[in-house]
């Protein structure tokens, strides 16, 4: 154990001014350190998405019956909310969770030499959302689990999935201008991939605004025209309908990159797409066709997760940031060093 500095009066009031700039100054950590904080931001993204999925899977959607307190007279859970309002309230707190996952992401990537505004950028837009997220779950619960305002917030939390996926691949590149990899043509395939994922996952969340799993134990309305509910085995054959048509460009994608030679990079991130794509494909159709079990829920959400980051990677591997000269360490004189 080294000796404990002595942390001045002004060392305070600098890190109650801009405390990022503060811990920067004194702690610089590695690449992996900065890549792996990012992607633990990812991965709690996506078990926050699950989590959230099983309040509704276990009709706990009102465990806490309203934000942001749990009761209107207890801040947590009580013991005579029992199982529903446990589950309800264990999602709420891995809230704090996920901010403390960007939190740490952000100043990771704060205090890397040099500093990369663009990636700290990144980290304060997950961290927004999250709080945007955390404010619209209260709305939920407030408006007594409405569909609509249900299906927003999984569509928010798909836009921190798309955030955060993107942060973690920068982390892993240069800040020099990107080179396309492939052509436009193959640049305009992959974008209507991802216009027809988009899609996918919305009409997703019609299916579940429109399905049995409510989110409560009581009766809460379902998604509807007017007075006239949605025709939920409809919905149902459009979204499986859209899934296909995802598939069916992922696997016409990874025919044109062979045909062009596109580098490994683009052909293997759409070989991981169709994987993904098939096995999300078999457990949507095996929990229609079993009368939807939570089980199988909660998996299809998880899979949609990660259907839509296979997709996003997709994207982000049709061009290259080469890390720049000044990233690679070399022997420089000081004089160097001041000017960088």
């Amino acid at each position: 154990m080294g000796p404990v500095p002595n942390v001045t009066r002004a060392d305070a009031a600098q890190f109650v001014r801009n405390p990022l700039a503060f811990i920067a100054e004194r702690w610089t950590p590695t690449q992996r350190t900065a890549q792996q904080a990012v992607l633990i931001s990812l991965v709690m993204t996506c078990v926050i998405v699950v989590t959230g999925g099983a309040v509704r899977l276990t009709g706990s959607g009102l465990g806490c019956p309203t934000w942001p307190k749990c009761t209107d007279e207890s801040l947590t859970a009580t013991s005579e909310m029992g199982f529903h309002g446990v589950i309800e309230f264990g999602n709420r707190m891995l809230t704090y969770v996920l901010c403390a996952a960007v939190g740490w992401a952000i100043i990771a990537v704060r205090s890397q030499k040099p500093w990369r505004r663009s990636l700290t950028r990144y980290g304060w837009a997950q961290f927004w959302i999250v709080m945007g997220n955390a404010v619209l779950g209260g709305i939920v619960v407030l408006v007594g689990l409405n569909p609509y305002t249900v299906a927003a917030h999984f569509l928010l939390s798909t836009a921190l999935i798309a955030v955060a996926t993107t942060m973690w691949q920068r982390t892993r590149e240069g800040d020099a201008e990107p080179r396309p990899l492939v052509g436009k043509a193959v640049a305009q395939l992959v974008w209507v991939l991802i216009g027809v994922t988009v899609l996918l996952i919305a009409v997703g969340t019609v299916v579940t605004g429109a399905g049995p799993h409510a989110g409560d134990s009581s009766d809460v309305p379902r998604m509807n025209v007017g007075a006239v509910g949605l025709d939920w085995e409809g919905v149902t054959k459009l979204h499986a309908v859209l899934a296909w048509i995802v598939v069916t460009l992922t696997f016409a994608l990874w025919f044109v990159l062979k045909a062009v030679d596109a580098p490994r990079g683009p052909l293997n991130r759409t070989r991981d797409l169709f994987l993904v794509l098939l096995a999300q494909g078999l457990v949507g159709y095996v929990q229609y066709f079993t009368d939807l079990p939570e089980a199988l829920v909660a998996a299809h959400m998880l899979g949609s997760c990660l259907v839509w980051i296979a997709a996003l990677r997709v994207l982000l591997s049709l061009r290259e940031r080469p890390a720049p000269k000044a990233d690679v360490p070399t022997q420089v004189d000081d004089s160097q060093l001041s000017s960088v």
